[in-house]
C-alpha cells in the first residue's frame, strides 16, 4: 500500500469516526435536554390573574426550542415527544394522556416554525422572526385546540358540562360569558404570555448556551 493510499484510508476512517461521534453526541444531548424538560414540566404553576388554575405554566418548551436551534427542527420535535413520554413513565398521567398529547402538539407548533426559519440561516434576526411567528402560531392553534378538542374532551372525561369550565373563567374575568370569550380572554392570553416569555428567555440566553451545546469537535 502506497503512502498516499494509507493517508486516504486513515482520513476515511477518521471521517467515519467523527460522524459516529457527532451522531452519538447529538443523541446524548437530546436525551439530556428531554430529561431536563420532563423535570421542568413538573415545576408548573397557575397564572390566576389570566386563566383558571387548570391552565399551568411551565418552561419545558424552553429546552425543546434551544435543542431545535442547536441540533435542528427534528431534534426539537423529538425532545417534545420524549419529555412527555418520560413524564408519563415516571409520573403518570391524570388526564388520560389528553394533556400530554396536547402538550406535544402545541410544543411542536412552537419549535417547528422558529427552528425551520433559523436552521437555513442562523442569525439573531431570523431567530427573533421565527420565535415571534411560532408564538402567533401557538396562540392560534392553542385556541382552536382548546375550543374544539380539549374542553370537550375534559368535559366528557370529568362528566362536567363545558359551562363549568367557562364558569371558572368567569371567576377570573367577569367579561367571560361563553366559550368564545373564554378562549379570547383566558386561553389566548395565557398562551401568548407563556410562549412570549419562553421566546424572550431564548433570545437572551441562547448565544451563551449554544457554546456549551456545540459538540467538542467543533470547539477545536
Amino acid at each position: 500500500m502506497s503512502e498516499t493510499e494509507a493517508v486516504k484510508k486513515e482520513q476515511k476512517g477518521g471521517t467515519k469516526h467523527s460522524k459516529s461521534f457527532v451522531r452519538n453526541y447529538k443523541i446524548a444531548l437530546i436525551g439530556i435536554l428531554s430529561a431536563i424538560a420532563c423535570v421542568l414540566m413538573r415545576l408548573e404553576f397557575p397564572l390566576l390573574f389570566i386563566a383558571p388554575d387548570f391552565y399551568k405554566l411551565d418552561f419545558s418548551d424552553l429546552l425543546a426550542i434551544i435543542g431545535s436551534f442547536a441540533l435542528g427542527p427534528v431534534a426539537g420535535v423529538i425532545i417534545e415527544g420524549l419529555k412527555n413520554l418520560l413524564k408519563i413513565l415516571f409520573f403518570g398521567t391524570n388526564t388520560k394522556y389528553i394533556g400530554e398529547i396536547a402538550n406535544f402538539a402545541v410544543g411542536v407548533c412552537y419549535v417547528l416554525p422558529a427552528s425551520l426559519i433559523y436552521y437555513f440561516r442562523k442569525t439573531k434576526k431570523r431567530a427573533v422572526i421565527g420565535l415571534v411567528l411560532s408564538t402567533i402560531v401557538c396562540v392560534t392553534f392553542g385556541s382552536l385546540l382548546n375550543a374544539f378538542v380539549l374542553l370537550p374532551a375534559y368535559s366528557k372525561m370529568y362528566g362536567a358540562p363545558i359551562e363549568y369550565f367557562i364558569g371558572k373563567g368567569t371567576e377570573v374575568h367577569a367579561i367571560i360569558k361563553d366559550l368564545p370569550t373564554f378562549i379570547l380572554f383566558a386561553v389566548a392570553p395565557f398562551n401568548l404570555l407563556k410562549f412570549g416569555v419562553i421566546s424572550l428567555v431564548t433570545i437572551i440566553i441562547y448565544k451563551s448556551i449554544s457554546r456549551v451545546l456545540k459538540n467538542p469537535m467543533e470547539r477545536v
